[in-house]
């Protein structure tokens, strides 16, 4: 498994831009299954990588993060829990 932690969470904000967020991401950051969906006020991010700390950070430039959920897959794949 290349990329260990599903990072997931929502942005709250104005003027957000799913494109610019989505490029963002993929030029700053190591990951892959990167989804980026939303409107000006609300964007959900879904990504795998191994640091969910600066996606985390970004995102938290952007807006109000909130229902974040980071989980190790390593751990799912191995049979064990979060």
């Amino acid at each position: 498994m290349e990329y260990r932690f599903d990072t997931q969470l929502l942005i709250e904000g104005e003027n957000l831009s799913e494109d610019e967020i989505h490029e963002y991401i993929t030029r700053n950051m190591e990951g892959d299954c990167l989804l980026v969906v939303g409107d000006e006020e609300l964007i959900k991010i879904h990504f795998h990588t191994n640091a969910p700390w600066k996606v985390l950070e970004y995102c938290a430039s952007l807006g109000d993060i909130h229902d974040i959920v980071v989980e190790n897959m390593a751990r799912q794949s191995d049979g064990l829990h979060g």
